[in-house]
């Protein structure tokens, strides 16, 4: 239903896959968080999306380059993660390709752009990834706890997971994560970047 729903407000975007499940971070890079969630994604054999903000990849471009080297996939978030509706098409854009970095995959920040722009973008070659897992890490009220039961009543294969490597979300998302991941692996759930 969530899928239908997402489909429904985002015809242009993609909001899963069939083949596995994949885990993404928003929001970073972000020396405090970002080095971190690596360390775990290493422990455990995983790869994933980090969908990045292009202004801290000009701030922490050696962390960029250690998810890059480390084989993950990075996505744009905006250059100063804007949220869509609150700005026009050109200058929503505009930041868009201000991102530092070459890539196609797309992650509107708090999943709010408008037709027009999902519609740009598109035509622009950019594969808008949304969510159907969404983790709430960045809710000071919300548990690791609760955050985990979220992942296992609402992940099936094709899913993608959000969480965000950001400072709000430090501590409870480096809890739950290795959690996450060896619950995901025990269902027999491929782990994979988009």
């Amino acid at each position: 239903m969530i899928k239908d729903i997402l489909q429904h407000l985002y015809p242009y975007g993609i909001c899963r896959t069939e083949q596995a499940v994949y885990l993404t971070f928003d929001d970073g890079p972000i020396p405090e968080v970002t080095p971190a969630v690596l360390d775990i994604l290493k422990r455990y054999n995983v790869k994933a999306t980090f969908f990045m903000v292009g202004e801290n990849i000009d701030k922490h471009p050696d962390i960029y380059r250690q998810v890059v080297e480390a084989g993950h996939s990075v996505g744009n978030h905006t250059y100063n993660h804007l949220k869509g509706w609150n700005y026009s098409t050109r200058e929503y854009m505009d930041n868009i390709e201000k991102f530092p970095v070459p890539s196609t995959l797309f992650r509107p920040p708090y999943g709010k752009a408008t037709f027009r722009q999902r519609r740009l973008l598109t035509q622009k070659g950019y594969k808008i990834y949304l969510w159907d897992v969404l983790t709430r890490d960045y809710n000071p009220h919300r548990s690791p706890e609760a955050m985990l039961r979220t992942i296992k009543r609402q992940t099936r294969p094709g899913s993608i997971i959000n969480f965000h490597d950001s400072v709000k979300s430090n501590q409870r998302m480096l809890q739950v994560l290795p959690s996450a991941i060896e619950w995901l692996q025990a269902q027999g759930y491929t782990l994979m970047p988009l």
